[in-house]
């Protein structure tokens, strides 16, 4: 499935242990046009010594829109040295990330990718929707397909988190024969047109975990309705003199879905409001910036499976909780965030136009019976942000997929345990370990 020939560079260094090839190849922008614009992809291929002939396991990076890690050491992510004991590992920067022709708006579009215009801002909101679409799961993995040719590799494995894994279940739908095995960490996504349904359970989840999180620290609860009073009166400004309105404030939320997180919130809600550390540190838990613009932009159609988003995440808030601005929100896109961040404001048009666009099919759940692919998937039995309930109906089309539930990690539990998810995983999908 690739698209024509591809042209590459590549030069190798190493780090302390590592040993590190950096590749970058041209992609069709559009795959369904290969004739027409063409962008770079970047991988990185890292290898312990003597590990050169082992097998390729490619990391798929959550998001969508964050570039792949970028290691200091065999250490680094925590879960590196425990996969290359039996493989190389390919860190792709997704089309749109890191040096992956990124998406920004004064970024050099690819030549002739959008006729008169040099830079996405110099496109208009409909030209800007229409390059974005190229953006999804599945083209990363044709970019990928195009990648494991040029390797030389029969096949690889896939090692998929959160976005990743709805990326790693993309692949399997239309390139089975190519992979060796997958593992999902919290990344199973719901098969069909359900997004509404998963936006409606993960904010159900999201005002459960802050009860829980208020209990916890029960006067965090009025510094926050006070924050609250302060963002809806305008009165709430970042260092830069942004201001952040209430569901910009309720994001914060999304540190509740990660180890630690109530504790980072916690610190942060201990500052004194007023304080320039309390600026700051709001400014950077804040969700959705301008460093990765796709997170925003793209981010509810990643749930799209057939269907318009519609900006589901606003439709499916409960009453209840748009009006208690202390149950928080996690990864809830709105069209309002867009109007309070001057980074997201140029993209609001163009997210417009894809909260309705029809997106085509990512999963075909016929081929996904029929896939025989060995795999297993670490579900979080508490993840706010892939519910487990849509993840166990989606691994029972998987039949080489084994599962493994479990309340010890939370949604990031691939870098905050070290070697113990992907251990686990490995060997579950080896027959290593029993189920």
């Amino acid at each position: 499935m690739t698209s024509s020939t591809s042209s590459t560079s590549s030069t190798s260094w190493t780090l302390p242990g590592l040993k590190l090839r950096d590749l970058t190849f041209d992609a069709p922008l559009d795959h369904a046009n290969p004739t027409a614009a063409r962008i770079e992809v970047f991988a990185r291929i890292v290898t312990a010594p003597g590990g050169e002939d082992r097998p390729y396991l490619v990391y798929l990076q959550g998001g969508p829109g964050s570039e792949a890690p970028r290691p200091l050491e065999d250490s680094s992510p925590g879960w590196l040295a425990r996969a290359l004991r039996e493989h190389r590992v390919v860190m792709l920067d997704q089309r749109g990330t890191g040096r992956s022709t990124p998406v920004g708006p004064d970024t050099a579009l690819p030549e002739g990718a959008i006729p008169g215009a040099a830079t996405l801002r110099e496109a208009t909101p409909s030209q800007q929707a229409q390059y974005l679409t190229h953006f999804r799961a599945d083209a990363i993995v044709r970019d990928a397909e195009i990648l494991r040719e040029l390797l030389g590799a029969r096949t690889w494995s896939l090692l998929g988190q959160s976005f990743g894994g709805f990326t790693t279940l993309r692949y399997l739908s239309v390139a089975c024969g190519g992979i060796q095995k997958a593992l999902f960490t919290g990344g199973l996504p719901a098969v069909g047109p359900q997004m509404d349904d998963v936006y409606a359970t993960t904010w159900r989840s999201m005002a459960a975990r802050s009860e829980e999180y208020w209990s916890r620290f029960p006067a965090d609860r009025d510094r926050f309705r006070r924050l609250a009073d302060a963002a809806d009166a305008g009165r709430l400004r970042l260092p830069d003199g942004q201001r952040v309105g209430v569901e910009r404030l309720r994001r914060l939320g999304h540190l509740l879905g990660a180890s630690q997180g109530a504790e980072r919130l916690h610190y942060l809600l201990d500052l004194d409001p007023a304080s320039p550390a309390f600026a700051h540190d709001l400014a950077a838990a804040l969700p959705f910036g301008g460093r990765n613009p796709l997170y925003a932009v793209i981010h509810e159609s990643c749930w799209a499976d057939g269907t318009a988003t519609r900006w589901s995440a606003d439709r499916m808030m409960p009453a209840e909780v748009r009006a208690d601005p202390t149950l928080l929100g996690g990864e809830h896109m709105h069209r309002e965030l867009f109007a309070e961040d001057p980074e997201l404001e140029m993209w609001a048009e163009a997210a417009d136009l894809l909260a309705e666009h029809e997106w085509p099919q990512l999963y075909d759940a016929d081929v996904l019976r029929d896939c025989q692919v060995p795999g297993a998937a670490a579900i979080y039995f508490g993840d706010v942000y892939v519910p487990r309930e849509h993840s166990l109906a989606t691994a029972e089309l998987l039949p080489g997929l084994r599962t493994w539930i479990t309340s010890e990690y939370e949604h990031n539990g691939l870098r905050a345990s070290g070697e113990g998810v992907l251990d686990h995983l490995l060997d579950l999908a080896t027959g290593r370990r029993a189920a």
